[in-house]
């Protein structure tokens, strides 16, 4: 079994199945290396071609606060050891897989994140993608409460993509744009209105929008209902 990786979080009824099994083929297609296709919910809610995981009873709350913190129990080793993983990529269930991954997400870093999307949020990071080693900074569990959360820098509401810069500051990552491949959907760097951009490898719909809402694009549709 590999310990290679691919997690996607779902809690509540945001996404649907579909969402889960849209993004599992898309990375399917485009990732050649071995890999686990990872599902973790509050419910344990399965999908084709997709590993279980539950989130842990004691986080439960932290899917009932925006801010996606629950996924930051990935900084805990004997969680990740527990599921016998060695290095995870978390994907945001609202990206769409456009190219090919396998040059993408191969780094030797032990963390890498998404940087530089965010248009009125000042926050460095985007947590609609990001790669970790584990057992690479636990602290950045052990450390967290919501009240610490609270007390570092944010934009609308404290998230984890705030509380991981503010513990990691300065980390590689993933630069938006052509070079990179990663993009957020009309966000900074994206010139070419509702056409792919150049070298996309992973969109994401950053926000409240849905690749659901944009099925009328040829892009979307080839790449995402495929």
């Amino acid at each position: 079994m590999t310990g290679f990786c691919i997690v996607a979080y779902s809690w509540g009824d945001k996404y649907s199945a579909e969402h889960v099994q849209r993004l599992q083929r898309g990375v399917a297609r485009n990732l050649k290396m071995p890999h686990r296709f990872v599902l973790v919910s509050d419910d344990g809610r399965e999908a084709d071609g997709c590993e279980s995981w539950r989130i842990p009873d004691e986080d439960l709350h932290l899917t009932k606060v925006a801010g996606c913190f629950a996924r930051l129990r990935l900084f805990d080793p004997i969680y990740l050891a527990d599921h016998g993983a060695e290095r995870v990529v978390v994907l945001d269930l609202d990206s769409i897989i456009t190219g090919p991954l396998d040059d993408v997400l191969d780094r030797p870093e032990p963390f890498v994140i998404f940087q530089g999307c965010n248009a009125a949020n000042p926050c460095p990071y985007n947590g609609s993608t990001w790669l970790l080693q584990a057992g690479y900074r636990p602290d950045v569990w052990l450390d967290f409460s919501l009240e610490a959360a609270a007390r570092v820098p944010f934009y609308l509401y404290p998230e984890d993509q705030a509380w991981m810069a503010a513990k990691i500051p300065n980390a590689p990552g993933w630069k938006v744009g052509p070079e990179s491949g990663l993009y957020g959907f009309q966000k900074k760097h994206w010139t070419s209105g509702e056409k792919l951009a150049p070298n996309a490898r992973i969109v994401t719909f950053v926000g409240a929008r849905d690749p659901a809402h944009f099925l009328h694009l040829d892009w979307v549709k080839r790449h995402w209902l495929a």
